[in-house]
C-alpha cells in the first residue's frame, strides 16, 4: 500500500510538486486548496497523465481537510507569493496566519504525519508550524537548503561548463540574505572550488545564489519560482518515503547545535522515514595545547603537533595556526593548575574544564 502525501496549496509550487511525486509513483496524493475547483481540476489533469508517465498512483483534489486524514506527509505550500520588490519577510504577517490555520487542521486530521513547510518566510513559518502543532522538531521541518544548494550548483556548473553531477556543495543558514554557501566543502570533481574559480567570481556566484529567488520574481513579474522548489521538495519526500536516509540541508529547530538554541535554520540533516533522524554538525577545527605543545584537531585529518620552547612562543604559533586552519577556538591547559585542567582562549585567558573535554589532550 502506498503512503499518503497531502499538499496544501494548489498554486504553482503545490501543483508542480504534486505532479513530480505522482510521476514517481511513490505515493498517493491529496491536493488541497481553498479555491473551489482549482485543486480538483489540477489533480484530474495530473491523474490523466498517468498512462503516459507510467504512474499508477492516485491523486484527489479537494477543498476539505477531511480528505487529508491519516496522511503520512503533509507539505505546506499555501500562502501569498512574492511580487517584484518584495522580500520574503514582507510575507510574514499574512502567511503566519495561513500556516497556523493549516497546521491546526493537520494535527486534527493526521496526528502521525510529518510536516514539510515551504511557505515563506521559511525559517519563521517552520517555527510557526512547530509552535502551533507542539510536535517535536523531528516531525516539522522546512525546505530551503536543497533549493539554495541546487541554485548554487547550477551557477557553478554554468561558470565552469561542467556537469552538475560532479559538483558537491552545501548552502546552509537562513533562506534569504543570511544563507551561507560552504565554500570549504564545495568541490568540482573532488577539486576545491577555489582552485578552479577566482575569488571575485565565487563572490558573484554566492551573491547570485542569495538573490536566486528574487531574480526569478523580477523576470516573471507575477509570481515566483516553482520548478526548482518543487524538485527540491520531491527530493526530500523521496528520501522519507523510501527511507533513503540522505543527508540534505533542511530548515530545522536547533537545540544548541552550531551554538544556536531556539532558532530554525538550514543545516545538514539525515532524512529518513522518521523525518529528521539526525542533525549533522560539521566539526570545526580546534586547537589544543598542553605544556607548550599545540595540536590542530579535525575529525578527518587527526592531529598535527607543533612543539614550542616557551609559553609565549606556543601562543604565537597557536594564533598563526588558528588563522591558517580557520579554527574558531583555542584550548590549552591552565599552566598554574597543571594536570588536565583546560582553559578556553577567546581573546583572554579564562579557566574552564568539563565543558571543553571534547578536545583531545596532547601529552608530552
Amino acid at each position: 500500500m502506498r503512503k499518503k502525501v497531502t499538499i496544501v496549496g494548489a498554486g504553482n509550487v503545490g501543483a508542480t510538486t504534486a505532479q513530480r511525486i505522482f510521476e514517481s509513483g511513490n505515493a498517493d496524493l491529496i491536493l488541497l486548496d481553498v479555491v473551489d475547483g482549482l485543486p480538483q481540476g489540477k489533480a484530474l489533469d495530473i491523474l490523466e497523465s498517468g498512462p503516459v508517465t507510467g504512474s499508477d498512483a492516485s491523486i484527489l483534489g479537494t477543498n476539505d481537510f477531511i480528505d487529508t486524514s491519516n496522511s503520512d506527509i503533509v507539505i505546506i505550500t499555501a500562502g501569498i507569493p512574492r511580487k517584484p520588490g518584495m522580500s520574503r519577510d514582507d510575507l510574514l504577517l499574512t502567511n503566519v496566519k495561513i500556516v497556523s490555520d493549516v497546521t491546526n487542521n493537520i494535527t486534527a486530521n493526521s496526528p502521525n504525519a510529518l510536516i514539510i513547510v515551504v511557505s515563506n518566510p521559511l525559517d519563521a513559518m517552520v517555527h510557526c508550524a512547530l509552535e502551533t502543532s507542539g510536535w517535536p522538531r523531528e516531525k516539522v521541518f522546512g525546505m530551503a537548503g536543497v533549493l539554495d544548494t541546487s541554485r548554487f550548483r547550477t551557477f557553478i556548473a554554468e561558470e565552469l561548463n561542467v556537469s552538475i553531477e560532479d559538483i558537491n556543495a552545501y548552502v546552509l543558514g537562513g533562506h534569504g540574505d543570511s544563507m551561507v554557501p560552504l565554500l570549504k566543502y564545495t568541490t568540482v570533481g573532488g577539486i576545491p572550488i577555489d582552485k578552479l574559480i577566482p575569488s571575485h567570481t565565487i563572490d558573484q556566484i554566492v551573491q547570485r545564489t542569495r538573490d536566486g529567488g528574487a531574480e526569478i520574481v523580477k523576470l516573471l513579474k507575477a509570481g515566483s519560482a516553482y520548478y526548482a522548489p518543487s524538485a527540491s521538495i520531491a527530493q526530500m519526500v523521496e528520501s522519507i518515503l523510501l527511507d533513503k536516509k540522505r543527508i540534505l540541508p533542511c530548515c530545522v529547530l536547533l537545540h544548541g547545535e552550531y551554538g544556536i538554541d531556539g532558532l530554525c535554520m538550514g543545516v545538514p540533516v539525515l532524512l529518513g522515514n522518521a523525518g529528521v533522524e539526525k542533525i549533522i554538525e560539521i566539526v570545526k577545527k580546534q586547537i589544543t595545547m598542553k605544556k607548550y605543545k599545540i595540536a590542530i584537531w579535525e575529525e578527518v585529518s587527526g592531529f598535527i603537533d607543533v612543539g614550542a620552547d616557551t609559553k609565549e612562543k606556543a601562543e604565537e604559533i597557536a594564533e598563526e595556526l588558528m588563522d591558517e586552519y580557520g579554527a574558531e577556538k583555542l584550548f590549552y591547559p591552565e599552566w598554574n593548575f597543571g594536570g588536565a585542567d583546560v582553559a578556553k582562549y577567546n581573546g583572554k585567558h579564562t579557566h574552564g574544564n568539563r565543558e571543553v573535554l571534547g578536545c583531545e589532550e596532547i601529552n608530552e
